[in-house]
């Protein structure tokens, strides 16, 4: 279902050019857009990813479309980002399971249930349809355990779509559209001459290009620092379940404090847990503490720290930290980073599931999984040009929030990298904002 793994069978076969206008790093949703724009205006567009497209957090996230709750500068991104799921699934001629049946937060009691005010007011400076409910509201459309929440809020256009469906789809329209699409092909390094970018050396071979394009997803800080980019990009290891086909009580999209789920196409539930996430430490979280010192005080109250990463974890200590064109890479030698799921976190979520839906109690797992969540201190992605670094923009540490923004991420990545304007303020996701001595301003964590 959602757990590729390097023996998943190739589904791009596209062979390396000797040239092209955008070569993009990275074949999840956020570089698969990408290509797929940039495609659609007639740019020559080559997209190389090491393993699977869609073959790590791509696929393995909550599958969540969602415009509520957002940062404020993300918001009007994620307004547009729905619009063009639409129009994908319109465009590709391929059912991405893109449905628009709500998503809701469900508040536990009256302070929960407060601070969901806040972003009522934003939602209504962009009139946006989100509404808050009564706990007799919350009941009639979720049939949980009576008592459990004392109201919420909800977002109806809001959606889901089936992330392992969704993402090699718009990738196969990308190539119908003129992309070049190659799997199993890491990119070890970009080339320059005098300070100018010129292309970059694969495991196939060198390719010429004048744009890059980082979207690398874990992997993305590891690859910069060997260019001598620095940012401050962390991973968490989240626990994801899916269950057998359930009674067809609810299809929209909810979470409250620590529990969310979802309905799939295939008639299960999707579920998580959204207090148990687990951070590796290696170089980079000592490198860049103070950076995430503000987030681990304000939201890292589930997070677990341990010494003992996944084989091939982005930020271990055995990894090193540059090389050149001819060596191998770190790239090459994990092409799915497929880390195993939390048992205490899959523990916690059977118990959730059970205590919301008592109705619910013995519906059996089909699949539990995990994924790597590339994340920014302030939960805010990167999408700029290194401004050291003319030619090589960045679009990385989406925070968990990359799938349902990917189509518009895209889009904006695609019109920059073509140099036009993004129609956005993007202030806010700029790269030097964590060098220029700016106050880190927390976005919403989930």
């Amino acid at each position: 279902m959602a757990t590729y793994t390097s023996s998943t069978p190739q589904q791009f076969f596209g062979q390396l050019p000797e040239q092209t206008d955008v070569l993009i790093i990275g074949g999840g949703v956020i570089g698969t857009c990408t290509a797929y724009w940039l495609a659609q205006k007639g740019v020559s567009v080559t997209l190389c990813e090491k393993g699977r497209v869609a073959g790590e957090q791509s696929s393995r996230n909550w599958g969540w479309i969602r415009q509520q709750g957002r940062d404020a500068a993300e918001l009007p991104i994620t307004m547009e980002s729905n619009r063009l799921w639409k129009q994908l699934t319109e465009e590709t001629g391929e059912d991405l399971g893109f449905r628009q049946q709500g998503v809701y937060f469900l508040a536990e009691n009256e302070e929960e249930l407060k601070s969901y005010e806040a972003f009522l007011e934003i939602a209504k400076q962009h009139q946006l349809d989100t509404e808050l409910l009564s706990a007799e509201e919350v009941y009639a459309q979720i049939p949980g355990r009576k008592g459990k929440w004392v109201g919420g809020m909800v977002t109806p256009s809001d959606g889901r779509a089936e992330p392992w469906v969704a993402v090699p789809a718009i990738g196969r329209a990308a190539e119908r559209n003129g992309a070049t699409i190659v799997e199993e092909c890491a990119v070890r390094t970009l080339e320059f001459e005098g300070g100018k970018l010129t292309g970059a050396v694969t495991e196939k071979g060198t390719i010429k290009a004048n744009r890059v394009l980082i979207a690398a997803g874990a992997w993305s800080s590891l690859f910069a620092q060997n260019l001598g980019v620095s940012m401050p990009q962390l991973c968490v290891r989240a626990t994801v379940a899916a269950t057998q086909v359930a009674p067809d009580i609810f299809k929209g999209d909810a979470a409250d404090g620590t529990f969310a789920f979802r309905k799939r196409e295939d008639g299960g539930f999707t579920l998580a847990v959204s207090d148990i996430h687990d951070h590796y430490i290696g170089k980079d979280s000592f490198r860049h503490l103070a950076k995430w010192l503000p987030a681990v005080k304000a939201s890292f109250k589930g997070i677990s720290f341990g010494l003992n990463p996944p084989k091939n974890y982005p930020d271990s200590w055995a990894h090193r930290r540059s090389w050149t064109g001819d060596e191998v890479t770190p790239f090459e030698k994990c092409r799915v980073l497929n880390p195993a799921p939390n048992p205490r976190a899959i523990k916690r979520i059977q118990e959730r599931l059970y205590d919301r839906f008592p109705q619910l109690r013995g519906l059996k797992f089909e699949e539990t999984w995990a994924g790597m969540i590339d994340a920014m201190p302030d939960f805010v992605p990167i999408m700029d040009e290194v401004p050291t670094q003319q030619g090589v923009f960045i679009a990385t540490g989406f925070s968990g929030h990359g799938f349902g923004i990917g189509p518009a991420a895209g889009r904006i990545m695609a019109d920059m990298l073509m140099g036009k304007p993004a129609g956005y303020d993007l202030t806010r996701f700029r790269y030097s904002r964590f060098s220029d001595g700016s106050k880190i301003e927390l976005g919403p964590f989930i």
